[in-house]
């Protein structure tokens, strides 16, 4: 089945503690079904210096799934997405407006 979240696209959150919030995919691991959005599922890790690194409180963004997450069409809004064949090629489209992204 093809991906209908890719590395790049500008997302909505639907569900959790960032419900609401927007962002852009930085990494999608489709076998796990996550993704990781920027400034998005932040969480507090502690680390421990080391010669190279300073330690201390780190922000990780940690991995969110993908069923809580929604396209963002040109009108800032969320919406769903299809497949449709253009010129003998697959693309995607958002479904509310219609547009290929």
């Amino acid at each position: 089945m093809a991906a209908k979240l890719k590395k790049g696209d500008k997302v909505v959150v639907l569900a959790g503690k960032d419900k609401g919030k927007q962002g852009e995919i930085s990494l999608v691991m489709p076998t796990a079904g996550k993704a990781i959005v920027d400034g998005i599922n932040i969480s507090i890790r502690h680390t421990k210096p080391s010669q190279t690194a300073q330690g201390g409180r780190l922000p990780k963004a940690m991995p969110i799934q993908l069923s809580n997450l929604a396209l963002m069409d040109s009108n800032g809004k969320a919406t769903r997405v299809g497949f449709r064949f253009e010129d003998g090629a697959k693309v995607r489209f958002a479904k509310s407006t219609g547009e290929v992204i």
